[in-house]
């Protein structure tokens, strides 16, 4: 049996405050969840009853997360994660993306060389 995991990205060059960023961390994780869990329950299930791993990692522009979304989305699960911009940031921003769950190996392709947040 494959090992799952879900990794969420991060825009590194936005000046957030870390309630912010982990506000959206929690976003990404969620939605990427719920689209995997509609195409994939039993891949879920196998995540969750693993302790449900997660890593974070970051990016340095909107460009090279966009870039990560548009290649991702066709082989795992996949949520870009818009500010509403209330507080720190013009609306539409986009901090966050969640990947997965989703087999290692896929994921690994586009974010094994991404370092830790």
């Amino acid at each position: 049996m494959a090992e799952v995991k879900q990794v969420i990205v991060v825009r590194n060059d936005l000046n957030i405050g870390k309630g912010k960023i982990a506000a959206h961390v929690a976003h990404a994780s969620l939605e990427a969840y719920k689209k995997a869990k509609r195409e994939n329950p039993e891949l879920v299930e196998q995540w969750e009853e693993g302790g449900q791993k997660k890593i974070v990692v970051k990016v340095e522009s909107e460009r090279e997360i966009v870039e990560l979304f548009e290649m991702a989305k066709k082989q795992a699960p996949a949520a870009l994660i818009k500010d509403a911009g209330h507080t720190q940031v013009e609306p539409g921003t986009i901090i966050a993306l969640g990947i997965g769950p989703a087999e290692d190996a896929i994921i690994d392709k586009f974010t094994s060389k991404l370092k830790l947040l």
